[in-house]
């Protein structure tokens, strides 16, 4: 089932034949030829079907993911004939099943799976539990028609205040792998007391706060710009953490947010950012875990 290859580095997707997992596979394959990677695809029973019924019947479960997987491998090779592609089947529950699998993984792609009522909340509950747990950057792709695709910019949410280098590290390397631009996004609330104080708060004050917001924000990016001097960049500060990154996605080929890893393992895993950018955004989102 498995084609070797000699590269260390691989990118991991996972498939099940939609259409959601088919975009993933193509922009993880896309992703490993600028990495010189290799690509593994890995279908995880009983989360992912051959598409024809809920679940596979335990006979028939080797053939699906035979089907599921060769004509994922199939697809990708027929764009990328150099490209090395490995299959796996990961016999686990789901979120289990992929974090073990991507444990010598550079890189994880899901695609979007929601099957909820609100129009834009395109997650599902698997890719949002893998990008909250796994050790190393997810990526989840929407559908092939969504986000604009061929663009060159790299957008990436920094936190002024605190900002941290594996996530900026990850976002400019993108851009470079992809010859696109940064657009470094500080999304910034008002303080507290302002709300306290009730009523409207000046344009003026507004406007000093925002300067200093776009000053630190400057000073965050003094080393990326150092470390990577042929990237371009471009700094926007706005209010409104989250809806700040949402709004930007719309013009990128790649969002990139944080996620602080946590000593314990129960609570909520992913902040409210990447939270709401993992719902909203128009483009594919990077989940990168730090601290």
């Amino acid at each position: 089932m498995t084609e070797r290859s000699e590269l260390t580095s691989t990118v991991l997707v996972g498939v099940d034949g939609s259409p959601q997992s088919t975009a993933a596979a193509h922009w993880a394959a896309e992703e490993a030829v600028r990495r010189g990677a290799a690509l593994r695809l890995v279908h995880a029973w009983p989360w992912l079907t051959d598409g024809v019924s809920a679940y596979a019947e335990p006979d028939d479960l080797p053939d699906a993911v035979q089907r599921i997987l060769a004509a994922a491998a199939e697809d990708v090779r027929g764009l990328h004939p150099e490209l090395a592609v490995r299959t796996d089947a990961v016999l686990d529950a789901p979120v289990d099943g992929l974090v073990a699998a991507a444990a010598d993984a550079e890189l994880l792609v899901l695609g979007s799976r929601g099957r909820g009522g609100f129009t834009g909340l395109l997650l599902g509950s698997v890719s949002m539990a893998v990008a909250g747990r796994i050790g190393l950057p997810v990526v989840v792709v929407r559908d092939a028609h969504e986000g604009a695709q061929g663009a060159a910019e790299v957008v990436v949410g920094v936190d002024a205040h605190d900002p941290e280098d594996e996530v900026l590290d990850f976002a400019f390397h993108e851009a470079v792998l992809r010859g696109a631009r940064v657009r470094a996004v500080h999304g910034w609330e008002l303080p507290p007391l302002f709300g306290y104080a009730g009523g409207a708060v000046p344009a003026g004050e507004i406007a000093q706060l925002e300067a200093l917001e776009a000053k630190l924000l400057s000073l965050a990016l003094a080393g990326p710009r150092e470390q990577y001097p042929g990237v371009e960049v471009v700094e926007e500060v706005m209010l409104g953490e989250a809806r700040a990154l949402v709004e930007a996605s719309a013009g990128a080929s790649l969002v990139v947010v944080g996620r602080r890893r946590r000593p314990v393992d129960f609570g909520p895993r992913l902040g409210r950012v990447a939270h709401a950018v993992l719902h909203h955004a128009d483009a594919p989102v990077a989940v990168v875990p730090h601290g």
